[in-house]
């Protein structure tokens, strides 16, 4: 398959997978619409105060992040692929009276889409694996950075993605050596959802990431990498703290995601 079929399959892909997540325990949306935050302390921590600040938020899914920043006080702008995911985020945003915006398009094409400079730049687990080019993504970041801004990125570990489905071999190199090209039914909030997709996408190692912000005018802040997930996404898990996913019997001895700051020079 060509790189350039990627979009139409992952854009048909996540409009089935949104109509799930949207009524799934998983993005709990009646607690979301009552108060509760959709944010994780690990980027949290690196946002910091964001009270007046603007923030481009990438591939935002149906909006809870971008929302969860809006009432923070943060100026944001969500974009997403899907239509469907960037309707409903739209539909929330109005029935929480917050003035988030939002945009659908490709990653890649959103300096087409919208024409502001932003303090943050934010992007959350599960992103990039769906972009074929991280020089591209890093271009994209820096081309809306405000001089001194910050990119602030939270993503899966790539060792996370070598396995298969449910952890008991190894099924994918570490580097980017291949597309992978994915038939499933289910989806990660619920394995038994009514749908099937076909997905592409890539794996990309650390140095891939680090050096192609580099080249893009980022210097690196900080880059930390956690032996847990904040997220109940994977197969043969135990919550061994709250609100902890590890693979049960792989227990402390992966990385199973990382987070990095960036400031723009």
């Amino acid at each position: 398959m060509e790189t350039h079929d990627y979009l139409k399959h992952n854009k048909a892909a996540w409009n089935q997978k949104t109509d799930v997540h949207v009524n799934s325990d998983f993005y709990d949306l009646a607690g979301f619409l009552e108060g509760k935050s959709s944010l994780k302390s690990i980027e949290l921590y690196l946002l910091g105060d964001v009270k007046g600040k603007k923030i481009l938020h990438l591939q935002c899914h149906f909006g809870q992040d971008t929302l969860s920043l809006a009432r923070m006080g943060a100026q944001v702008t969500g974009v997403d692929l899907s239509d469907k995911a960037i309707a409903k985020a739209k539909e929330l945003n109005e029935e929480m009276g917050l003035d988030a915006q939002f945009v659908c398009c490709d990653v890649y094409e959103a300096p087409n889409f919208i024409d502001e400079k932003f303090d943050i730049v934010f992007t959350s687990y599960g992103t990039i694996g769906w972009l074929p080019d991280l020089n591209r993504w890093a271009e994209v970041i820096s081309h809306f950075l405000k001089p001194e801004g910050h990119l602030v990125f939270a993503e899966f570990h790539p060792a996370v993605w070598m396995f298969d489905n449910d952890f008991s071999y190894i099924q994918y190199s570490y580097f980017n050596e291949e597309t992978i090209i994915e038939e499933e039914t289910g989806t990660y909030t619920d394995r038994e959802a009514p749908i099937a997709t076909k997905t592409v996408s890539w794996n990309h190692p650390l140095d891939e990431v680090l050096n192609a912000l580099l080249q893009n005018d980022l210097t690196l802040n900080c880059f930390n990498e956690y032996n847990y997930s904040p997220y109940n996404c994977f197969n043969k898990t135990e919550e061994f703290e709250e609100g902890k996913f590890r693979i049960k019997h792989l227990g402390n001895k992966i990385p199973m995601m990382y987070a990095l700051m960036a400031t723009k020079k």
